[in-house]
């Protein structure tokens, strides 16, 4: 898993008004837990950009004032009028310790279902995964090469060592929905819908 590098400065108060200054100095206020110290500092508000705003997962490589965490996101909390990074919770990383994150989907395959015709429907595009930070996934793989119409895959359908998914077993992931088309046409007509494509190709040979 890729880990950005972030640097931030203690605060020396903590209270709202101090809270409102760290804003209007473009940083953001921060709180560190889950170590054997709570921290609460600053870092400047673009930093983010590279950790929030994407759909990977990642660690943090923090320092603060000179010394050094691993961390990863907790939690975000934004304005409710402008939507900008308004204070950020962040978990130090133990050795030993499981920590829990939000890993993206990866699809790989092409399901049969959808050459028929079906409709590829991603439910869960991130998954609540628990494990080590040694053993966290830069992401969940999940194949839809067997997936006809009205075929899934859900979290229980995901085997993968060292892994506890939180998610509910019985959740769908990703599945091959039918569609009007597929339900109005003949199953000669589907099947030379399928087989045109060849047809033509060999054609021009």
């Amino acid at each position: 898993m890729k880990t950005v590098s972030m640097s931030g400065s203690l605060r020396a108060n903590v209270g709202k008004k101090d809270a409102k200054a760290v804003r209007r100095a473009f940083c953001v206020p921060c709180v560190l837990y889950g170590g054997k110290e709570q921290l609460h500092f600053s870092v400047p508000d673009k930093s983010f950009k590279d950790v929030i705003f994407t759909p990977e997962a990642c660690y943090i490589a923090l320092n603060i004032d000179g010394k050094e965490y691993k961390a990863i996101l907790q939690d975000v909390q934004y304005h409710p009028v402008t939507d900008i990074v308004y204070h950020v919770d962040m978990l130090e990383l133990v050795d030993g310790k499981e920590i829990t994150m939000a890993i993206p989907v990866n699809v790989t395959g092409v399901a049969p279902g959808i050459l028929r015709g079906g409709k590829l429907v991603q439910k869960l595009r991130k998954l609540k995964i628990k494990a080590l930070p040694e053993h966290m996934p830069d992401a969940i793989n999940v194949d839809i090469n067997n997936l006809d119409i009205n075929d899934s895959v859900k979290v229980s359908d995901l085997l993968t060592d060292n892994l506890t998914f939180l998610d509910p077993k019985s959740a769908v992931v990703i599945g091959v929905r039918v569609t009007r088309v597929v339900e109005e046409a003949k199953p000669g007509e589907i099947a030379s819908a399928v087989a045109a494509p060849a047809a033509t190709a060999d054609a021009k040979k």
